[in-house]
């Protein structure tokens, strides 16, 4: 079972741009992709429709083999809780939780008691090379340290679907290079599908496969050949 199917995704904007048109793509479990692209193609966009957060004009998104298209947002957000893990560029650990409580925010959503959902996030943070930071703030931790609790967040409840949106764009290059490999280790750990939308050629290069987003689809690099466009 694919973690992630799309089949001729359509999506506009402002009323009249095209973004995207027939799009198709897949992604297994365990298997890491990037998305680059230049800026305004649609990179965050299909991040978002991916997700649930947003939805395309036509098309199907499947995540583990479940279509979002029929969802009710109730349904969209239990899916999220429960299957789906976000790193964000910004962080967004929230300064006024201690690390183990804002790793285990996604625990405390899906309801386990409350000394597995320690138990889980200590090992989160320990697997993250964080495990005597549990009762600091926010306030305490470097860049790359506070993506290293959002990483931990995002795969503390194993989710089987990772999605990252310029994971390392507030990190130097040594510090995100660092926090890349770190995360990437991660998600294969757990045999989760993980797609990272970037800019950074540094950022693709951890990945099994790069696809780039143009107005034609999505296109291989090493093929050169359209993976879905119109």
């Amino acid at each position: 079972m694919r973690a992630i199917e799309v089949e001729g995704l359509t999506k506009t904007v402002g009323g009249d741009r095209r973004l995207f048109s027939d799009l198709a793509m897949s992604v297994d479990p365990g298997e890491l992709v990037a998305i680059t692209g230049e800026s305004g193609v649609g990179k965050s966009t299909l991040l978002n429709i991916l997700a649930g957060l947003d939805d395309a004009d036509a098309g199907i998104v499947r995540v583990e083999s479940v279509a979002l298209g029929p969802m009710d947002e109730a349904a969209r957000t239990r899916l999220r809780r429960e299957r789906i893990g976000f790193v964000f560029q910004a962080f967004h650990i929230l300064p006024y939780l201690t690390l183990e409580q804002n790793v285990a925010l996604p625990l405390a959503l899906i309801a386990p008691d409350a000394a597995t959902a320690r138990a889980r996030a200590g090992e989160m943070l320990s697997e993250v090379g964080l495990e005597t930071r549990g009762r600091d703030y926010a306030r305490d931790l470097s860049g790359g340290e506070l993506q290293r609790v959002a990483i931990a967040r995002a795969l503390v409840h194993r989710p089987a679907v990772i999605l990252a949106d310029e994971p390392t764009g507030n990190l130097d290059p040594e510090t995100a290079q660092r926090v890349l490999d770190l995360f990437a280790r991660a998600v294969r750990s757990r045999g989760a599908a993980a797609v990272i939308v970037t800019h950074s050629a540094a950022t693709a290069a951890v990945a099994d496969r790069v696809l780039t987003l143009t107005r034609s689809g999505l296109i291989s690099p090493t093929r050169q050949a359209s993976v879905g466009g119109g």
